[in-house]
């Protein structure tokens, strides 16, 4: 094969790959629920079957709750490392009665913020999907806004956490898991999350700084209809 040959191959392939990125991306937003206005000029809700699928993680799932708190982050972000603690706070006082729902927004500029959330992602498979998540928070200092892999980071916080960590590893690479993090992304996305942290109160956008006074008072509003 000669050599413009193989660079028209070449630019066809990279053509074909484009086109069909476009075609998922579109179909994405195509079947994305659309947000309904609620009543008296309420904020539009977004509906619970995309805010809140079957596999996002709960942080806290008390039974017969009234109020459903959603958050779309970046591990990386240091707006959420600092909404972090007043999150807990509100877990700490609310967790009898309030679900909270973590969902995965890595914003593609930072670039250790979709390995965190795979990693985090690999070790709930062992069922310390909190214990990584506070993690990544508490020492985010060490490994945040970085333009170097901290891959070697998080294999020690593997080991801190005393996971298995051949199987860590597995999980950590199987494209299923970075599948996960893509789809919570994809969703945000769809609803609109531009930035984070992005939170959702049964189904309205937070709007304003998430303080934890701030997300306190909605949650009151909504616990006291």
């Amino acid at each position: 094969m000669t050599k413009n040959a193989k660079v028209s191959l070449t630019v066809v392939a990279v053509v074909i790959a484009v086109v069909a990125a476009l075609l998922v991306f579109t179909r994405l937003g195509e079947d994305a629920p659309t947000a309904q206005a609620g009543g008296d000029g309420a904020p539009p809700a977004v509906p619970a079957s995309i805010l809140v699928r079957p596999d996002s993680h709960r942080l806290s799932d008390p039974a017969g709750a009234k109020v459903t708190v959603v958050e779309f982050l970046d591990l990386e972000c240091e707006a959420c490392g600092a909404a972090y603690p007043g999150v807990e706070r509100l877990r700490a006082e609310y967790g009898d009665r309030v679900t909270f729902v973590m969902r995965y927004f890595p914003i593609p500029s930072h670039q250790n913020a979709e390995l965190a959330a795979r990693t985090v992602e690999a070790a709930g498979k062992q069922g310390k999907l909190e214990p990584m998540y506070r993690l990544m928070f508490e020492r985010q200092s060490q490994w945040g806004d970085q333009r170097v892999s901290h891959r070697e980071t998080f294999l020690g916080f593997a080991r801190e956490l005393g996971l298995d960590l051949p199987a860590f590893e597995a999980a950590l690479d199987d494209p299923v898991t970075l599948g996960r993090v893509v789809a919570d992304r994809t969703d945000g996305a769809n609803i609109g999350v531009e930035g984070t942290p992005t939170f959702f109160v049964n189904g309205v956008r937070f709007s304003g700084s998430p303080s934890y006074q701030a997300l306190k008072a909605v949650i009151d509003e909504e616990l006291a209809k």
